[in-house]
């Protein structure tokens, strides 16, 4: 088992975003497919609806852009259960080394119904930490309680963190805010190796902003995160992920157990 260090974040410093223009499809959510092998259409990009999937995922923001309203988060992450109740999954890029950073659940237009939920401190692979591997791009957060809750009790609970997920077994849903938009967008699709240690899934219109947006399967477990190859890629309309293997699952197994 590789080390695992809990940090605090000491400093500041923003991650590398995904880069390009966002171009929203203009369709309807009710073309959106269900994130298992039924019928399509996949790879249709919507605006997520708010329910009680969505609301597990929220955007990441420094702590002078939250206070002062819409707009300003810079990546995605999302609720993952764990003993503590308080933890989030997003890409080891978003949550380096940075200091102040919060955390608004199912936000929306500008609004965070659920609140703005301080990081407390980062699990961070040790392949991240070491040399900056974009087969370690994953990252877990630690989130303070706040008005004595903790996130998922005020979300009505975490997904399921999954390691070990053959790619493409089932399709995935990923949800994820564009640092242009204040609302999130959904797809799903079947994920595609990109190689031993890298997926892939075509998606469009997830633009700078979405790194971090979780991929859920159809057993509601996330088995991916956009990040990885290319920092999660170059183009808006291909999205990439590590696989989740036993690096990814000893840090969630020690994150979950650590609230």
């Amino acid at each position: 088992m590789k080390s695992i260090r809990f940090t605090r974040l000491p400093g500041t410093r923003r991650p590398a975003l995904l880069g390009a223009a966002l171009v929203l499809l203009a369709v309807t959510s009710s073309s959106i497919a269900a994130a298992d092998d039924g019928p399509g259409p996949f790879g249709v990009t919507v605006r997520a609806d708010r329910d009680s999937r969505s609301v597990r995922v929220g955007a990441l923001f420094h702590g002078s852009a939250a206070r002062a309203g819409a707009g300003g988060h810079f990546c995605t992450a999302s609720v993952v259960h764990g003993e503590g109740r308080d933890l989030v999954v997003s890409a080891a890029h978003c949550l380096d080394g940075g200091a102040g950073l919060s955390f608004a659940p199912g936000y929306r237009d500008g609004e965070a119904p659920y609140g703005f939920w301080d990081v407390e401190g980062v699990f961070l692979p040790e392949g991240w930490e070491r040399d900056r591997d974009e087969d370690s791009d994953v990252a877990f957060a630690v989130l303070a309680t706040r008005d004595g809750e903790e996130v998922e009790d005020a979300v009505g609970g975490g997904n399921a963190f999954a390691a070990h997920r053959a790619t493409g077994a089932t399709a995935v849903t990923v949800t994820g805010y564009p640092d242009s938009l204040d609302t999130p967008l959904t797809c799903a699709d079947k994920p595609t190796a990109h190689s031993r240690t890298q997926q892939r899934v075509a998606c469009p219109a997830f633009a700078g902003g979405t790194s971090g947006s979780p991929w859920v399967n159809g057993d509601g477990a996330v088995v991916g995160v956009i990040g990885g190859h290319e920092q999660g890629g170059d183009t808006d309309d291909v999205s990439y992920s590590p696989v989740f293997g036993t690096e990814a699952e000893d840090l969630y197994r020690v994150a979950a157990t650590a609230g």
